[in-house]
């Protein structure tokens, strides 16, 4: 069995929230480098290029992407031959949110009760998903998840006769009504199945896969395609102002689900798509 101190798990969480504030993850640079190349849109282009002249600053000279530096969401899978030593887990990741909140001078947005609204002032506390795993190792996902486009999101409870389209539909309507407020170019999450709140998982974490790889089952790979071409075809383009590129890829996760229901949930990522991962 291999033992984990707190500690360590502090210093990680710490420097990954600086590092996902200042360092967009190499699949969304490459992703806005090739849009560039293809937007058609001369406005459009000009904006692509101002997003990617921005990503590469903040690369630079480690300052935070984009001035909103999100809810701290954090993927855990946990391996069953773990021991934790010193305290709870949950306690180390939520402190180590706390100093790289500080340490790295990033935006803290989080409010203590959803109807007064008073700051935590420390960013805290973190979204946290735990999945218990074969084997010794510790991964964490940290993934800063900015309040814009999260209020883009949808969920939708379909019925199963809906079908492939009525996913289909329901997802053109949610980047509708998104348009320029979820900070176009965007990553479209989905997820389809489990229930009411397993299908807004599969939908977040659609959004942590490398940006345009497809999902393992070949039909929801063709559905991914059709439905990143029936989005770019809207024309909204880069921060809702026209062009080809309205979204650089769309994920899709699935679970098995009740006879009677076709849960969907379209969590909306916009061009600060950002995620880092580590293991211990």
């Amino acid at each position: 069995m291999k033992t984990i101190h707190v500690n360590q798990i502090v210093e990680i969480v710490r420097q990954m929230c600086i590092d996902a504030n200042c360092n967009l993850p190499n699949d969304m640079l490459k992703a806005l480098e090739h849009s560039r190349t293809v937007e058609g849109n001369a406005l459009g282009k000009e904006i692509l290029n101002d997003i990617c002249e921005n990503a590469y600053l903040a690369k630079d000279e480690q300052i935070p992407i984009c001035q909103d530096t999100g809810t701290a969401v954090v993927f855990v899978s946990l391996g069953q031959d773990v021991r934790i030593e010193g305290g709870l887990l949950t306690d180390a990741i939520n402190e180590g949110v706390r100093q790289g909140y500080k340490d790295g001078y990033l935006r803290k947005s989080i409010v203590e009760n959803p109807l007064y609204r008073k700051n935590t002032g420390d960013n805290t506390p973190a979204v946290i998903h735990y999945d218990l795993v074969e084997g010794d190792s510790l991964e964490i996902t940290l993934a800063p998840k900015g309040g814009g486009s999260e209020n883009m999101s949808k969920v939708y409870m379909l019925t199963p006769s809906q079908g492939i389209q009525g996913v289909e539909n329901a997802v053109i309507e949610a980047v509708k009504i998104a348009g320029p407020n979820a900070c176009l170019p965007m990553v479209v999450g989905i997820g389809i199945g489990g229930n009411f709140e397993k299908c807004t998982e599969l939908a977040k974490r659609a959004l942590v896969r490398e940006v345009g790889s497809s999902n393992e089952d070949i039909r929801m790979k063709e559905l991914e395609h059709s439905l990143l071409k029936k989005i770019n075809e809207l024309g909204i383009g880069p921060q809702g102002l026209g062009g080809d590129i309205s979204a650089l890829a769309v994920h899709i996760e699935t679970y098995p689900c009740h006879i009677a229901s076709m849960p969907l949930a379209i969590n909306i990522g916009c061009h600060v798509n950002r995620h880092i991962s580590a293991c211990l």
